[in-house]
């Protein structure tokens, strides 16, 4: 039976369902069963892009590992790693400055564990967050919270997603759409909580806004298009705005410490890129066209500079990421 198939007859049995609950299911089928990156797939991250962004991410927590001392016990640790190809070039400047932890990563989807487990022979996967070492975590969230299942809300009321007597999937209502994620609370609070009892940082890397966003974000993207959210749950990546001012608070209030946010651009503007960009250049001369646009597709406004943000949580006694401190 098709993921459309089962949630028309659980809507059948049961009556409208929330858009977390729709967007879950959607979302968990999905990723369960493809590759959804690259040219071939329906989207791309920035890690696909160019090597700089996972190498700046990597100086960013070997900056910090070693500000914090270097602690030897220390592991490298990603939330929905894709196909490992941040985790890989972070991991290789990291390597340069020492560090030498152990490789976690936590993805649920069998395809992409298996493209992960290619690149990098080397990582313990888990299921979720509490299955992590009781040890510092480097860690980084890339383009994760962003799918993780929102709620909406029109006044007081939840908006839901029924079944039209032309059997099409519909909300139950419209109006100013308001939304709200215990998901991604309940992830926020779980990452605090282990960083704030063992140490570490945590690069939380996402589009969406920093405070005061309203309205519906809700969106779905196949074949590298925009498209109906409503439409083939499971054939396509659902995925809305995070609001990084509640995952702050969230963050807080289980000990941790949360960095002002910024955007991608101007993140990785400080970090060094245009040094980084000239530097790669100079070596492969050939490339510097590509380089430029690779540079210009992370950092101007109009591209993803601006849309993408970035902050970081850190535990007590650790320093706070360059870039982002307060």
């Amino acid at each position: 039976m098709s993921l459309t198939e089962e949630l028309k007859a659980l809507i059948g049995a049961e009556g409208p369902i929330g858009v977390d609950q729709f967007m879950g299911a959607a979302n968990a089928r999905y990723y369960a069963t493809r590759d959804p990156l690259g040219t071939a797939g329906d989207f791309t991250t920035a890690p696909e892009i160019h090597q700089m962004f996972g190498e700046l991410i990597g100086a960013a927590l070997a900056d910090v590992w070693t500000r914090a001392g270097q602690p030897s016990e220390a592991v490298y640790a990603e939330l929905g790693p894709g196909r490992a190809t941040l985790a890989s070039d972070a991991l290789r400047v990291l390597r340069r400055a020492g560090f030498a932890g152990e490789v976690h990563l936590v993805e649920i989807s069998p395809v992409l564990r298996a493209a992960q487990g290619k690149l990098l022979p080397e990582a313990i996967f888990h299921e979720g967050i509490g299955d992590l070492p009781e040890a510092p975590l480097l860690m980084v969230a890339n383009e994760f919270f962003d799918a993780l299942p929102i709620q909406q809300w029109i006044g007081e009321e939840e908006r839901r997603i029924r079944v039209t007597d032309e059997g099409r999937f519909a909300f139950t209502a419209d109006g100013s759409v308001r939304e709200s994620s215990p998901a991604r609370a309940e992830t926020a609070q779980a990452l605090a909580r282990r960083i704030a009892a063992d140490g570490g940082a945590a690069i939380i890397i996402d589009y969406g806004y920093s405070v005061g966003e309203r309205g519906d974000t809700l969106q779905a993207v196949r074949g590298h298009r925009f498209a109906d959210p409503l439409d083939a749950p499971g054939e396509q990546d659902l995925t809305a705005h995070v609001d990084f001012a509640s995952l702050a608070e969230a963050a807080r209030s289980c000990g941790a410490t949360a960095s002002k946010v910024t955007s991608q651009g101007t993140w990785l503007e400080a970090l060094g890129i245009g040094a980084r960009a000239m530097a790669l250049a100079a070596k492969n001369p050939a490339d510097t066209k590509s380089i430029a646009a690779a540079r210009r597709r992370l950092c101007d406004e109009d591209e993803m500079g601006r849309l993408f943000k970035v902050m970081a949580l850190s535990g007590k006694g650790w320093p706070q990421v360059a870039g982002l401190e307060a």
